[in-house]
């Protein structure tokens, strides 16, 4: 059984928000976890209960041995620069906030290092104080009060260390330095443009009144089975998708250097907490009963493939590539996109991901921009390159460029590709590291980059509005035809 809450998808900068949503996260899991009968019972006690342990780990086993979501060292020493990262994406300060659990998390360790020291020294002299035939009570009763004292600041640590642990997964990364100022998309910069719109002399239609028209996409009986923003895709249409997505695939893995995998489409909570989706965009994911997560994107899937490791250099980039159905419930998408295929619950996503070195990932992030633009080329559709500014690029990610395709049945560029560099955010969560061959001390963490290579609806949608004729039937791009068995032109059967 699958489980969604439809809310409002929090903004990169709403902190409140973010730790709003976080505990919502807590209650949906648990609901989804019990059985019908205590579900009520589950839900009253996480509604009074603080977003804080036992309930994070109690239902999700835990965050990642080892994970450290930001570089405290860098907060501590850097306050002032912290804030000012956040304010570049409209977000409040956290440093004040931050620096104070972190002082209290670390007083409680000092206090228990020193308390364990003394509880050592003070057993060695009761035994040297009984070898002697002496009286080692006040000794003894010294030791068992430590040991009270300990059992309670470990308690303390426990829950002041998780709940800073939740409070900076809350926390948006870094951007990186060349990202443009701005709050909302529209201060994001066009890059570049490769191809002219196409002129018709006859008026145009849009993909849903093509797919519809060709009796070829069905929207109606969708509805019947599954509700609203899902479709039935027949026929050549059926059969186009897949000719894009195994067009795709195969430009990425013969000439692009990714090597194809087919990973898992459900996935733990850690792995949604390492790729960032947890628990910023919980509102936008599916659960199951079983506590497993259906993937809103195969990024997830793959860049978890390093979770926990630790790689040698050598090994380095590694770049994948995955074709594979994404699930997301659209929230905060209410009245967009409401007609066609552009925005469903269910779509198809060809994914690019790099894992790789610091000191080469700015030059993997224009390689995979360009790896993607190779498909659009080919395909030969408008697109333009835009670098989204501060207020617009994503929670998990540093930098961003949109690839956008020019949809004629919109009059207007939209989204087909985005990809991103993460620097070291997700490989922090995920506690994802390499080390230098001859290297014995010190790891380093690796940096993450993904784009979509492309989403496959939304190319079908570009194919089906650019490739139109007057009568309504769709030309197939000539890259598309050895995929296609001879089919040319779609046409109403």
């Amino acid at each position: 059984m699958i489980s969604k809450q439809p809310h409002k998808t929090p903004s990169s900068g709403d902190s409140n928000v973010a730790a709003a949503s976080f505990e919502s996260w807590n209650r949906r899991a648990a609901l989804a976890l019990c059985s019908s009968n205590d579900r009520a019972k589950a839900y009253s006690s996480r509604l009074a209960a603080p977003c804080r342990p036992p309930y994070n780990r109690a239902i999700f086993g835990g965050s990642f041995a080892g994970a450290v979501m930001l570089d405290m060292k860098w907060i501590r020493d850097n306050p002032a620069a912290f804030d000012a990262a956040l304010a570049r994406r409209a977000a409040a300060p956290r440093s004040k906030e931050i620096l104070e659990l972190d002082a209290s998390h670390r007083g409680v360790i000092t206090e228990l290092q020193s308390l364990q020291s003394r509880r050592n020294e003070a057993s060695k002299q009761i035994g040297q104080v009984k070898s002697k035939g002496g009286d080692a009570s006040a000794l003894m009763t010294e030791v068992a009060t430590i040991k009270d004292r300990m059992a309670a600041l470990e308690a303390k640590e426990q829950i002041v260390g998780q709940y800073l642990l939740d409070v900076l997964m809350t926390v948006p990364n870094v951007l990186d330095a060349a990202v443009p100022e701005g709050k909302d998309e529209t201060a994001n910069v066009e890059v570049r443009t490769w191809g002219a719109p196409r002129s018709f002399n006859y008026p145009v239609k849009d993909h849903a009144d093509l797919g519809q028209g060709l009796g070829l996409l069905d929207f109606d009986q969708a509805a019947v089975v599954s509700g609203a923003r899902f479709s039935y895709l027949k026929g050549a249409l059926a059969r186009l998708e897949r000719a894009l997505a195994q067009f795709m695939l195969d430009t990425h893995t013969t000439e692009h250097g990714f090597t194809e995998v087919n990973p898992p489409l459900l996935v733990k909570a850690e792995a949604l907490q390492g790729s960032g989706q947890l628990p910023k965009f919980v509102d936008d994911l599916y659960v199951t009963t079983a506590g497993h997560w259906l993937i809103p994107t195969s990024e997830v899937s793959l860049v978890n493939m390093v979770a926990q490791k630790i790689l040698n250099k050598a090994e380095l980039p590694i770049r994948l590539t995955a074709f594979t159905p994404c699930f997301r419930s659209e929230a905060g998408a209410a009245g967009k996109d409401t007609k066609g295929i552009i925005r469903q619950h269910q779509f198809e996503k060809v994914e690019l991901v790099t894992i790789c070195t610091p000191e080469t990932s700015a030059a993997e992030h224009e390689r995979i921009v360009k790896c993607a633009e190779v498909i659009l080329q080919r395909l030969e559709l408008p697109y333009r390159v835009v670098a989204l500014c501060a207020g617009d690029v994503g929670f998990t990610m540093a930098r961003t460029f949109d690839l956008e395709v020019w949809l004629p049945g919109q009059s207007a560029y939209r989204e087909i590709s985005s990809c991103s560099n993460g620097h070291e955010f997700q490989a922090r969560r995920m506690n994802a590291r390499y080390r230098a061959e001859g290297e014995t001390k010190g790891t380093h963490f690796v940096h993450t980059l993904n784009g979509s290579g492309l989403a496959v609806g939304r190319t079908l949608v570009a194919v089906m509005e650019n490739y139109q004729e007057a009568d309504g039937s769709i030309r197939v791009p000539k890259v598309l035809l050895p995929y296609m068995g001879g089919v040319d032109l779609i046409r109403r059967v």
